[in-house]
């Protein structure tokens, strides 16, 4: 028997009425042609959505969402939403977002070990591996953790500067500017860790 989702419609109407009775103008802009300035890449996280946290507009801000905020370059859905981004949008900042205790990075060092989700994880696996020896004199599980969490935001943000996408943004003199956030879900709060990348020659030093 096929179950609807009727309570979810109604909590949506719900939502549209509170909005409007807030904000009348609300619809009109949404429905207005989008000029983001950012562009989010972050984790699928159900508890991490970025116009929550940065208290925007859906407008002001371009989303991608994927399991532990991963720049692969071999990924056509992520290079095809930065090329849209950079290219169509225009957007100035791109921000790579992660969190602390996120489920992700710890499946990239767990033993347990299956299909596609550890081939999505396998960068982070690596650097894991390669860097055991650091992440080992960590004494607690949950600090080595949130540290690969950290290091992650850096790799990825490194990833993107590497890709022609934004290599040639930089090189026609388009404003792009990279970041690397962190997330806290145990207090709400945003960290910007680094790196800020805005040139080919800030990406080399």
């Amino acid at each position: 028997m096929s179950q609807t989702l009727d309570h979810l419609f109604d909590r949506n109407v719900t939502w549209a009425n509170e909005k409007t009775r807030l904000d009348p103008d609300y619809f009109r802009r949404m429905a207005e042609q989008q000029t983001p300035d950012y562009l989010w890449i972050g984790c699928s996280d159900s508890r991490v959505t970025a116009i929550d946290l940065l208290s925007l507009d859906p407008v002001a801000c371009f989303v991608h969402r994927n399991i532990a905020n991963i720049v692969h370059t071999s990924d056509l859905n992520i290079l095809s939403v930065l090329e849209f981004a950079i290219d169509t949008l225009r957007v100035r900042h791109v921000i790579v977002c992660g969190h602390y205790g996120c489920g992700g990075v710890y499946r990239a060092i767990a033993v347990q070990r299956g299909a596609m989700l550890d081939h999505w994880l396998q960068p982070l696996t690596m650097l894991y591996r390669k860097h055991r020896a650091h992440f080992d004199r960590i004494p607690r599980p949950e600090d080595r953790l949130d540290r690969l969490c950290e290091i992650n935001i850096e790799m990825q943000v490194r990833r993107l500067a590497a890709t022609p996408l934004v290599e040639n943004a930089w090189r026609r003199g388009q404003e792009l500017y990279l970041h690397g956030w962190i997330y806290g879900i145990h207090d709400g709060l945003l960290r910007d860790l680094g790196p800020h990348l805005s040139s080919v020659e800030e990406r080399d030093q």
